[in-house]
């Protein structure tokens, strides 16, 4: 062997060497880390072994019972992720005050993984539930470990099949709605506000018949989104219910405004009331508030908020607030007046409130034309009835009891009875623009109910005869009086009143010229009658006869004066106090009789004075017969029939039962 072939080789043995050296190095550190896993191997057998133990079995036992195992635990592991899935839309729920959209994209989505759980989570369990059973015919497993899974699938089934089958996720969805929920109410609450125009104010209904919505559309298409969303989720009941008090307490506090405690008046207290024509009148106009403005806007809204949900729901809404808020307080209120006491005044109240309900027909039709407004259609119909009714009897019974008042006696004060007063105020008004047309139409509507024709003539024939009545009653009044002028001047009185009150009237158009002419030829006539029966007996008694016979004998003048002075201030002073209580109400007409009196009275009493008042003025005890000045006569007979106190009530006038 030579030198340089054992270099070679010894080379090579070393290279060899060192090969193996570092392969063994590695394999040193591979024993190393494997030594650490077969500690940390040792370290879990225990618990492996005590996890495998309920299913310890023969290999070809686990062998058949895998496949079942895989196909159950599949679909439950798709559930148990929709279920991790669930929590974590929890966290992505928002504030529906800050973020309405987003909240119900969330919520959508919530509500579809809870659908998915419901149609799945069925299946999983009874597949799981299977398995269970399985184990248990095969003792795979030990009992105590199948008893346990059997008590867990046996919740799971009666949580996925009871009542709380809505819980599957907790609650969340539930929660989620009750917060849409309040949100619809805050909505509402904070954007829902009384109405403040008065009915003063109110426009014509050529101006507008439909008011706007009250509510913000911005507002409102939250509002219907917060409600589809609630519907879909067999919601619809509660925020029926919550839109109903919030609304119905916005409408309330819209009518308190118009301060409507008068609607609350019982028949006794309305019976009673000094002034009755001002409720109406207020019950009218606010009663056209109500409905154009008030139950107008929340018809609409109601429509607006609920039509989608069909016809039931939103019309149910809208009778349920009209109901709470007030309509049927109206409603009472006008069966209130056809519930008082009957008498003529009674006739124009139920005029008026006729007129309102006709001019509000069409939106009462309209507003309340629906099943669910059936009760407030039924108290409509029953109103008009009774307002027809009782317009019509007290029309009809008019002459009749203008007729019986011809039993009670006449004025003591020689004035215009309160039969006369009202019946020619009441034409005037029945014959005015206000009423003509409204009579018309209820003497129309109760004929028809009658089957019979209302013309108009029948309207005109009765006023005639009530006025025709009046004079028949007049003549009998008169008759009533012991003393004939007290007659003259309660003739003269009312013939004025019939001339004054009725010229360029309807009344007065209608009864004609011819007719007001007499009048005033009769108040005429028995204007002079009056004065020249009563005080133009007074001039005779100052008689100038024997005094200028006896011109020269002024002592038996003198006796002769003072002898009829005193006969005159006798009678002057009997008949000044005889007529202190009589009265003409007309001051035009007063002043005029009162001058005629003057004219009468005045130029003899002061012509007789200037020529013998000095055979008596000088004479020491002259006040006994001169006891007045044509100064202080003026005075007297300007003080003379005037209202010195109120008259005596002639008459209540009040409808009477008319026996047979």
């Amino acid at each position: 062997i030579t030198m340089d072939g054992s270099v070679e080789r010894l080379a090579s043995s070393r290279l060899a060497m060192k090969t193996n050296l570092e392969k063994s190095k590695d394999l040193g550190s591979a024993l190393d880390r494997v030594g650490c896993r077969l500690v940390e191997i040792s370290q879990r057998l225990p618990s492996l072994e005590v996890a495998i133990c309920p299913i310890r079995a023969p290999c070809d036992a686990l062998d058949a019972v895998g496949g079942h195992i895989h196909r159950a635990v599949v679909p439950a592991a798709a559930v148990l992720k929709v279920f991790d899935a669930i929590h974590g839309l929890e966290k992505s729920l928002s504030d529906p005050q800050t973020d309405l959209p987003g909240y119900l994209g969330v919520l959508k989505r919530l509500e579809e993984a809870l659908s998915f759980l419901a149609e799945n989570c069925g299946m999983a369990v009874q597949w799981l539930a299977d398995i269970v059973e399985y184990l248990e015919d095969h003792n795979v497993a030990d009992l105590r470990f199948t008893s346990g899974l059997k008590k867990a699938l046996k919740n799971l089934q009666e949580l996925e099949n009871g009542k709380e089958n809505d819980l599957l996720d907790g609650g969340l969805f539930q929660f989620a709605l009750e917060r849409l929920e309040n949100e619809f109410r805050r909505l509402l609450t904070e954007n829902s506000f009384p109405l403040s125009k008065p009915p003063t104010l109110l426009p014509s209904v050529e101006e507008t018949t439909i008011s706007p919505s009250p509510l913000p559309v911005a507002v409102l298409r939250k509002l219907q989104s917060i409600l589809s969303r609630l519907s879909l989720s067999n919601r619809l009941d509660s925020c029926i219910s919550i839109f109903v008090e919030v609304r119905s307490s916005t409408a309330r506090k819209s009518l308190r405004a118009l301060n409507l405690d008068y609607l609350e008046i019982s028949v006794s207290e309305f019976n009673d009331a000094v002034s009755t024509k001002d409720y109406t009148e207020q019950w009218g106009k606010h009663l056209e508030f109500a409905m154009k403005y008030l139950f107008e806007a929340e018809y609409k809204l109601c429509n607006d908020m609920f039509g989608r949900m069909g016809s039931n729901a939103w019309e149910s809404c809208f009778a349920k607030i009209a109901d709470s808020a007030g309509i049927l307080a109206f409603l009472q209120f006008g069966k209130t007046v056809t519930e008082s006491k009957k008498d003529p005044a009674k006739l124009l109240k139920l005029l008026d409130i006729f007129a309102s309900l006709n001019k509000l027909r069409l939106d009462f039709n309209r507003l309340f034309g629906g099943a669910a407004c059936r009760d407030i259609q039924n108290l409509t119909r029953d109103l008009i009835k009774r307002v027809v009714e009782g317009s019509c009897q007290i029309f009809w019974e008019m002459l009749v009891q203008v007729e019986l008042q011809r039993q009670t006696p006449p004025p003591p004060d020689c004035g215009v009875p309160r039969v006369v007063t009202f019946i020619t105020d009441y034409c005037n008004k029945l014959l005015g623009d206000d009423y003509k047309q409204v009579l018309k139409q209820v003497l129309t509507i109760e004929r028809s109910w009658k089957k019979e024709k209302f013309h108009e003539r029948i309207l005109i024939n009765e006023i005639l005869n009530l006025v025709r009545a009046i004079e028949l009653n007049l003549e009998t009044f008169a008759k009533g009086y012991d003393d004939i002028t007290a007659s003259y001047l309660f003739l003269t009185n009312n013939h004025w009143h019939m001339v004054k009150h009725l010229k360029g009237t309807k009344l007065g158009k209608l009864m004609g010229d011819s007719w007001l002419n007499e009048q005033e030829q009769l108040k005429d006539h028995y204007s002079a009658s009056f004065v020249r029966e009563s005080w133009g007996k007074l001039p005779s008694l100052l008689s100038r006869e024997g005094l200028i016979l006896f011109s020269g004998g002024r002592e038996t003048a003198r006796a002769l004066v003072k002898q009829r002075l005193k006969s005159f201030n006798e009678a002057f002073d009997q008949m000044y106090h005889h007529q202190s209580n009589w009265i003409i109400p007309e001051k035009e007409h007063r002043d005029r009789v009162c001058q005629d009196i003057i004219q009468t009275v005045v130029p003899a009493y002061r012509s007789y004075m200037q020529n013998y008042g000095p055979l008596v003025e000088q004479d020491h005890n002259a006040d006994k017969y001169v006891k007045f000045t044509v100064q202080s006569m003026d005075k007297l007979f300007a003080s003379l029939f005037l209202h010195h106190k109120p008259a005596t009530k002639q008459g209540s006038f009040k409808l009477r039962q008319a026996s047979g």
